[in-house]
């Protein structure tokens, strides 16, 4: 390092220790002393009012909320870490608990703030009625959603400050993000480093467009880039997913054992739908009889694949299912339910796709969706997603959205990119598009078995921690990952005592 390089340094570092107290004074006079269910801890509470509409600075406002967990070090560092929560339509202060833990070492020199986006959490809530532990016999496919979100969309018109339901068009990733830059203000913080979760990750890199100067380093975990049209790349890397799936069982001498026709018994089971079943409800434990459709089947499957642990138990429940067996593949779909933290808010998850994602589903439709031949028994997922949101985005209001929002530019700093081999939302493959337009400053790490969300995968979180603390760009770029190769794929569950399960079983 050259001597004018090391003076630099010396004289930066300085003026952070110096700012460091008034920051720290800053944010105490903006966010007040509050506890927050989940945590053991008092943290900071803070309000930022933003108009709902930009071009309107004194038409009706709204409340963003934030919640500010104070650095433990007394030398603490100028730059917050700021969480981005995914969905669209999580809370990012209902998350706190959760991540908490995974941002210890961060959290010892630097400010954690979570911002419930609006239209999330304490930010004028845009939630819609939670139908996550319905009874079965409650319709559950295309249709009965659609009319679940036209009755939410009446509600949400006499929200306040809300006074009709074109007000949802201002509900926007772009819009939000300059929400976000406004409680940096707040906290007096020049620079903020972003970690963005899943849709996060799509949050992070619109801030970085609008505000590159603000940025100091990014995290991009589980990435969903502006154009990548979620509703129907989704259906296809569930099916890469669930294909990935099949053929490990195939691959596996002791999966293929106990599932020999496994593929077979999954397009019988397809084939045998709509047909009156009956089984014990996985949240209150009653036998319900019901109409189980293909859409139940496959919303029941997809959610297990984002997380390999439960994914592990799909080839037994499929084939338990085959044989009119069908408590292990609700309860597998009900365990990623519980498993969230929080609710999602449909209203801005449906304000933010339908705005953003609804313009591409036209090019992006697939000959499934568009009615131009059946749905496969080969290939069912292609399509499951977006009949759904091809329908609701018909008349859920839609919000202007910036032709730069989908562009992507180079990265002006250090940005880490992770994905999860596994992922049947966010695979590789979107990443490595991303990394490529990012250019020189991005870094993408695959954990080749892995699904949705890495950061609390192994030693994910200490990479995490060595990107953001490392002392330039360069250093943040070049730590090692190495200790996330080794991680494997969970082996197919194997009951037991598969005769004394099946025997355990009541009437079909």
């Amino acid at each position: 390092m050259s001597v004018a390089r090391t003076w630099v340094s010396v004289a930066i570092a300085a003026l952070a220790t110096l700012w460091a107290p008034a920051s720290r004074a800053q944010t105490d006079a903006v966010a007040t002393p509050c506890r927050v269910p989940g945590l053991a801890n008092e943290v900071r509470c803070g309000v930022v009012q933003r108009p709902l509409d930009p071009a309107r600075p004194t038409g009706p406002a709204i409340d963003i909320h934030f919640m500010v967990v104070p650095a433990v070090a007394r030398n603490r560092r100028p730059d917050p870490v700021f969480l981005l929560a995914g969905g669209p339509g999580q809370s990012a202060i209902a998350l706190a608990p959760s991540v908490l833990p995974l941002f210890a070492r961060l959290n010892n020199r630097r400010d954690i703030v979570f911002v419930d986006q609006r239209g999330t959490g304490r930010s004028t809530p845009l939630e819609c009625e939670d139908r996550r532990h319905a009874p079965l016999a409650e319709p559950a496919g295309v249709d009965a959603q659609v009319a679940m979100l036209q009755t939410c969309l009446t509600q949400l018109s006499t929200t306040a400050p809300l006074s009709s339901t074109e007000d949802l068009r201002f509900f926007t990733t772009a819009i939000a993000m300059q929400d976000l830059d406004a409680v940096r203000a707040r906290l007096g913080a020049e620079r903020i480093n972003l970690v963005g979760a899943s849709y996060g990750t799509r949050a992070a890199l619109d801030y970085a467009r609008q505000f590159p100067d603000r940025l100091r380093r990014s995290v991009l975990d589980g990435v969903a880039p502006p154009d990548m049209g979620l509703p129907t790349s989704g259906g296809l890397d569930t099916q890469a997913a669930f294909d990935a799936m099949l053929a490990d069982c195939e691959r596996s001498p002791a999966c293929q054992r106990a599932h020999p026709t496994l593929r077979t018994d999954w397009r019988a089971l397809l084939a045998s739908l709509p047909k009156p079943v009956s089984a014990i409800h996985p949240w209150t434990g009653q036998r319900e009889h019901f109409t189980l459709d293909r859409d139940r089947v496959l919303g029941a499957v997809r959610g297990p694949l984002y997380a390999p642990s439960l994914a592990a138990g799909l080839p037994q429940a499929i084939g338990e299912a085959g044989q009119g067996r069908y408590e292990a593949l609700l309860g597998l779909a009900d365990a990623l339910a519980s498993r969230r933290t929080g609710t999602v808010a449909m209203g801005m998850h449906f304000s933010v796709l339908c705005a953003e994602d609804g313009p591409l589903l036209l090019r992006d439709q697939p000959a499934e969706a568009s009615g131009t031949r059946p749905a496969s028994l080969t290939a069912p997922f292609i399509d499951h997603a977006a009949r759904l949101y091809q329908r609701a985005c018909a008349f859920w209001p839609r919000g202007a959205v910036p032709e730069a929002f989908y562009k992507l530019t180079p990265a002006t700093t250090a940005t880490l990119l992770l994905s999860g081999g596994l992922d049947p939302a966010t695979p590789p493959r979107h990443a490595d598009r991303v990394a490529r337009a990012l250019g020189p400053n991005a870094r993408q790490i695959t954990v080749a078995n892995a699904g949705h969300g890495l950061m609390g995968i192994g030693c994910v979180r200490d990479v995490m921690f060595r990107f953001m603390d490392a002392a330039d760009d360069a250093a943040a770029l070049a730590v090692d990952a190495s200790c996330v190769t080794g991680i494997p794929r969970p082996p197919a569950f194997a009951p037991m005592n598969p005769s004394a399960s099946a025997a355990g079983e009541g009437g079909r």
